[in-house]
């Protein structure tokens, strides 16, 4: 058998006992359990026992008025939800206003008529049922997006661990790497092998950086330390790094510049011309040609990494910038693949400069612009 459902409880408090009774005998025809008090203190004192569902409450009584023991009534543990509905003959602002002040949820001037009383009853009655299930949703949502929260933040932490540990390893490998290719009776099979090797452990350690530095930067802790650096030769320095994986592509590799410095961190900048000349060179055809330039303006140096590839859709260009995408057939012919955690490194490193990066036609293929500001009178 199913659970019989709970008869309302409505607390009828009035010090005219006709009216008590009127309102009695109207709830009771329509199957509420009546609590009667005919007084404010009564009414507090009802309440602490039975709990009731609603309570009707005359605003002018002796003692403790209707506001006053509205007032108590909130205040004790089950009270603060119980809808709460005055009735009274004194038709005044100041009377509505002390009852809304007090707690109330409704407002009944006398004589009421039995019909009304009813109404409004049920509506307060369906108001506190309604909020109730409003509540236990919110709750519910609430705890909800607490432990998507609380799984976010365990798998972020996870991830650091991971990737902080990674570059132990990484490191050695290549490490080791270059202690091989420093035997000069390495056959020549072997050292290409051992410089494969090296070039994909840089590769994977600059994954692990990139990935370091996005969460630095989430964090507000990627904190750039400009000095006055030598564009030319960061330039050359990045040509050489990258030179295995340009003869493996066969892509060359060019350089110019109409500019000799720039105001930015040398590793910062370093590490995000590596990726930008990678990703053009993965990128490019074969026999193609990857370019590094910069050039000035009276605030700015721009640095530009241009390939010959098939170039990059304008509505893709701001997505390519986003953590862990990659273009698809549509928006690059043919599809770039990667690793998408580069362009987000570039990204936050050059906001963290203050400038900006972008993405322009480079007829053919693509460039990928950096604007640094140059260095500022107030910096040291």
């Amino acid at each position: 058998m199913g659970t019989q459902p709970t008869v309302p409880k409505i607390l009828v408090v009035d010090d005219n006992a006709a009216n008590r009774a009127l309102a009695q005998a109207t709830l009771e025809d329509e199957g509420f359990t009546v609590l009667l008090a005919a007084n404010g203190g009564d009414a507090v004192q009802v309440f602490e026992r039975e709990t009731p569902d609603c309570v009707l409450l005359d605003i002018r009584m002796p003692g403790i008025d209707g506001p006053a023991a509205c007032e108590r009534i909130r205040a004790l543990p089950n009270g603060h939800d119980v809808p709460v509905v005055f009735l009274t003959a004194q038709r005044d602002v100041d009377a509505f206003d002390r009852a809304l002040q007090a707690g109330g949820d409704d407002f009944l001037t006398k004589p009421v008529q039995p019909a009304e009383l009813l109404l409004r009853v049920q509506a307060a009655l369906q108001l506190r049922k309604t909020k109730a299930e409003l509540n236990e949703h919110y709750e519910l949502v609430r705890r909800q997006r607490d432990d998507l929260m609380r799984l976010q933040l365990q798998k972020e932490q996870l991830s650091r661990f991971i990737v902080h540990d990674l570059k132990n390893p990484v490191s050695t490998l290549d490490l080791c790497a270059q202690t091989l290719l420093r035997d000069r009776e390495l056959p020549e099979q072997a050292r290409r092998g051992v410089q494969r090797i090296r070039s994909e452990a840089r590769t994977l350690l600059q994954m692990v950086v990139n990935l370091l530095d996005i969460s630095r930067s989430d964090e507000g802790g990627l904190v750039p330390h400009k000095a006055e650096l030598q564009l030319p030769e960061l330039f050359d320095q990045v040509l050489r790094d990258l030179d295995l994986k340009a003869q493996t592509a066969e892509v060359r590799l060019s350089q110019s510049s109409a500019v000799a410095t720039a105001w930015a961190d040398a590793d910062l900048l370093l590490r995000v011309l590596e990726n930008l000349v990678e990703n053009a060179i993965r990128h490019s055809p074969e026999r193609g040609e990857v370019r590094i330039s910069a050039r000035e303006s009276a605030t700015h140096v721009e640095i530009r990494v241009a390939d010959e590839g098939a170039g990059i859709n304008p509505e893709a260009r701001t997505k390519i910038f986003e953590p862990f995408v990659q273009l698809s057939h549509g928006e690059r012919t043919p599809a770039r693949t990667g690793r998408g955690l580069g362009l987000t490194f570039c990204k936050v490193a050059v906001e963290a400069h203050g400038g900006s990066i972008s993405v322009e036609d480079a007829h053919p293929g693509t460039a990928f612009c950096v604007m640094l500001p140059r260095r500022s009178g107030s910096e040291p």
